[in-house]
C-alpha cells in the first residue's frame, strides 16, 4: 500500500489514545513486567515513544526538508527512556505523550506536504539514504510494532495460566 499522508496522519494521532486505552489504570507491577533480560516493559515503552517524538521523527523530517541529504540524521538512542526518572507514574508519561504526539502531527499536517515532498532524501547515519516518505511510513510502523509489544509483554503474564489454551493463543508463541 502505496503512503497517503492523511491516513497516516490519521494513525499517528490515534496512537496516544490506543496506548492510554491499554494501560491507563492497569496496576504496576503490569506496567513493569517484561518478557526477560534486555527486554522493555510497557513503562519502557512509553518512555521510547516519548523519547522519539523529543528526538527522532519530526527532526528528521525538518533535516529532510532545510538541508536534504547534506546533513545527516542524529543518531536515535534507543535506550534514553533508562536515563530518565523511573518513578513517574505511567498518567504522567502518556500524558506527555499524548501532548507531544498531538504538537508533532499538528507540525506535520501545517507542512503541507506534497508528492514531490514525501520523494526528498535524507541521510540515516545506519542506512544511508531513505525518502521523507519512508520516514514517515517507519513512524507509523513504529507505533504499530510497540502497540503490538505492549499487547504482547502483557499477554505473556498468563502465559502459564492460561493451561491448556496456550496452544491457541498466537501472541504466546512470539
Amino acid at each position: 500500500m502505496q503512503l497517503k499522508l492523511a491516513d497516516a496522519t490519521q494513525i499517528l494521532q490515534r496512537t496516544p489514545a490506543t496506548l492510554t486505552a491499554m494501560v491507563a489504570g492497569v496496576p504496576e507491577p503490569w506496567l513493569k513486567c517484561n518478557e526477560g533480560s534486555g527486554t522493555w516493559s510497557t513503562y519502557d515503552i512509553v518512555g521510547h515513544l516519548i523519547h522519539g517524538e523529543l528526538t527522532d521523527w519530526i527532526p528528521r523530517v525538518r533535516i529532510i526538508l532545510d538541508r536534504g541529504e547534506a546533513q545527516a540524521f542524529e543518531p536515535f538512542d534507543r535506550f534514553a527512556q533508562f536515563r530518565e526518572d523511573q518513578s513517574r507514574p505511567i498518567s504522567a508519561l502518556l500524558d506527555q505523550f499524548t501532548f507531544m504526539r498531538a504538537e508533532n502531527v499538528a507540525i506535520l499536517q501545517n507542512l503541507k506536504l506534497t508528492c514531490d515532498d514525501l520523494s526528498r532524501r535524507g541521510t540515516h547515519p545506519e542506512l544511508g539514504q531513505v525518502t521523507l516518505g519512508q520516514l514517515i511510513s517507519s513512524w507509523v510502523v513504529h507505533d504499530m510494532s510497540h502497540l503490538s509489544q505492549v499487547a504482547r509483554v502483557t499477554a505473556k503474564q498468563y502465559c502459564h495460566e492460561v493451561g491448556p489454551w496456550r496452544q491457541y493463543m498466537s501472541i504466546l508463541k512470539s
